[in-house]
């Protein structure tokens, strides 16, 4: 079992900045991929990122490349998602997952594969 837990969400102005991290527990930590899914309300909840167990490959969703980095520090058990020039339609509960599936695979069709989950943490971009 792993408990994800996020926390970083907030309030911020469009062109901001906020910096998420998920914090995991229970079993090996360092076996997983690990990843950024996000909902807002009246959407379907959609794949934002994703990183390997190593950190050496990582996966984007068109919408945030370029703005959005996602890293892990394998000793603290924790991933972050560092997002920038955040935008109104970057709002969203922002989900933390867990999965032993490549980054590579990971998509908005894939989520419900996905084998762990956190509680989320809202992003409000106000304009």
């Amino acid at each position: 079992q792993v408990l994800l837990v996020e926390s970083g969400g907030g309030l911020v102005q469009a062109g901001g900045s906020l910096r998420l991290s998920c914090a995991a527990s229970g079993r090996t930590f360092s076996s997983y991929a690990m990843g950024w899914f996000r909902q807002a309300p009246g959407r379907e909840r959609e794949f934002v990122a994703a990183i390997s167990w190593r950190g050496g490959s990582t996966n984007y969703a068109d919408f945030v490349k370029g703005r959005v980095t996602i890293s892990r520090d394998n000793a603290k058990n924790t991933v972050y998602l560092q997002m920038n020039s955040l935008k109104p339609e970057d709002t969203a509960v922002y989900y933390c997952a867990a999965d032993l599936a490549p980054p590579s695979t990971w998509s908005s069709n894939y989520d419900y594969a996905m084998d762990y989950w956190g509680k989320g943490t809202l992003v409000t971009v106000s304009s």
